[in-house]
């Protein structure tokens, strides 16, 4: 695969014509809901529907091989399947994140329910899972390489969506002024199909009273942890109750941080929902493969071939590998202390802003060296991945920037399951995120980046 020419060339554009192109932009944004809380007025984020601005984005979309955009939708079915298949694994799970359960709370609390789980022989019949498959751009290789799989409160369907829909629009407008062409920006249905495959987890449930969401006339409900612990109980027969209604699909929007469990109450309601036969999303055996220790265990020789048995589908997966080490291993440590620059260092947290990049890395696997081996099961290492760096606009509260930036592709998946039928698993819209090349987080929600869509070339 050949490295291709931008699509087109930010130097060439004149500030009047990048103006126009804002102001739409954010006309656009405004009218069709591209907006997020303005954390900067007081009431945004406590009342509905007050303190809004426009969400971070890439004024125009970023170019993406095609060869690798079908790549990474193909293998995207394969990956929802191993998630399935590793979640059935109670005894993998565990063995796998032993060491990892004594250097980390969080993942040690999990464990737990998960262990409890177990010893109570509870089957999940029915399993929803809603994923993004995150990848980058290798440019010295010109492969497409995975950073990690998520499986829990996977954001930015929604916004996603309308960010490529603001791209067609803008392109449709100034396409010929600007030399691209908007069919060439992917349909972005990753909204619609979520939400198709909830409806159907709450048909597969077979309980027309109980809630979920509304889009299909099903009740929808918000609640937090804390609200489920106060008003939920789980009846003889299973059935979660909150709030004198019955559950028939709970879907994570938090539960993935420390910060998201800040009393027992928490704890209690995570447990009460696992104990329901309530269809959740994800169940903590879901949750638990999503965690970066399973994902460098599942990239070890010989390990897929625990879970799948298409040698053709394992290579697919194979190829999209980047470098994933534990600490463990005393020769990549050597490595990375040598070399900081060439490894990222991950702990077990989800929500950005957590990895350790370039000196770092050797100081922390320095102090950890010295503070003996029980710290190195809470980080793994993967390879760097160096994507190719382009000039782009990024706007934030109402103001563009000329930058050089770096993207990172995440490809939605869901899956649902009714004991041995398979009822949806499909590739089901992305998310483009970009980010200024010289930042380490990519994060959107933690300030690092902005959303973006992707050009086909």
């Amino acid at each position: 695969m050949e490295s291709k020419k931008p699509i087109f060339d930010v130097e060439t554009f004149d500030d009047d014509f990048v103006q126009k192109l804002v102001y739409d932009a954010l006309v656009w944004s405004s009218l069709h809901g591209l907006v997020v809380g303005d954390k900067t007025y007081q009431k945004s984020g406590n009342v509905p529907g007050v303190g809004l601005m426009h969400a971070p984005i890439a004024l125009l979309p970023t170019a993406f091989p095609e060869i690798c955009w079908k790549q990474a939708c193909d293998v995207t079915p394969i990956f929802n399947e191993l998630i399935d298949r590793v979640s059935l694994d109670g005894k993998f799970l565990q063995d796998s994140l032993s060491r990892t359960k004594k250097a980390d709370v969080f993942t040690s609390r999990l464990l737990d329910i998960h262990s409890k789980m177990l010893e109570r022989n509870k089957k999940e019949d029915i399993r929803l899972g809603l994923h993004r498959f995150d990848y980058m751009l290798d440019e010295e290789t010109n492969s497409l390489l995975q950073i990690e799989m998520n499986t829990i409160s996977c954001s930015f369907p929604g916004l996603s969506r309308l960010v490529s829909q603001l791209h067609q629009s803008l392109l449709r407008s100034y396409g010929d002024q600007i030399g691209i062409d908007s069919e060439r920006v992917p349909r972005n249905t990753s909204t619609i199909q979520f939400a198709d495959a909830i409806a159907k987890a709450w048909l597969e449930y077979n309980n027309p009273r109980a809630v979920v969401m509304n889009t299909h006339n099903i009740v929808a409900i918000r609640k937090t942890l804390a609200e489920v612990e106060a008003e939920g109980s789980v009846q003889e027969d299973g059935t979660l109750i909150v709030g004198g209604q019955a559950v028939a699909v709970v879907y994570f929007r938090s539960g993935y941080t420390p910060n998201d469990h800040p009393t027992e109450s928490e704890w209690n309601a995570r447990l009460l929902i696992e104990e329901s036969s309530a269809v959740k999303c994800p169940s903590i055996a879901y949750h638990l493969t999503g965690s970066k220790k399973i994902q460098q265990e599942l990239a070890k020789p010989g390990v897929l071939e625990r879970f799948l048995d298409n040698k053709e589908d394992i290579a697919k997966m194979r190829k999209c590998f980047a470098g994933l080490w534990s600490l463990d291993d005393p020769e990549i440590v050597k490595q990375a202390i040598e070399k900081p620059g060439l490894f990222v260092m991950k702990p077990q947290r989800e929500g950005g802003g957590n990895n350790i990049y370039g000196d770092d890395v050797r100081e922390n696997l320095l102090r950890l060296q010295k503070e003996g081996e029980d710290g190195n099961a809470a980080y793994i290492l993967m390879q760097r991945i160096f994507p190719k760096v382009s000039n782009m606009f990024l706007v934030r509260e109402g103001v563009y920037h000329k930058n050089q930036v770096i993207s990172e592709l995440g490809v939605y998946g869901a899956y649902l399951r009714n004991k041995d039928n398979v009822i949806v698993n499909e590739q089901s819209g992305y998310l483009m995120r970009t980010k200024i090349a010289s930042s380490d987080e990519g994060g959107v929600a933690a300030g690092f980046g902005v959303l973006d869509s992707i050009y086909l070339n």
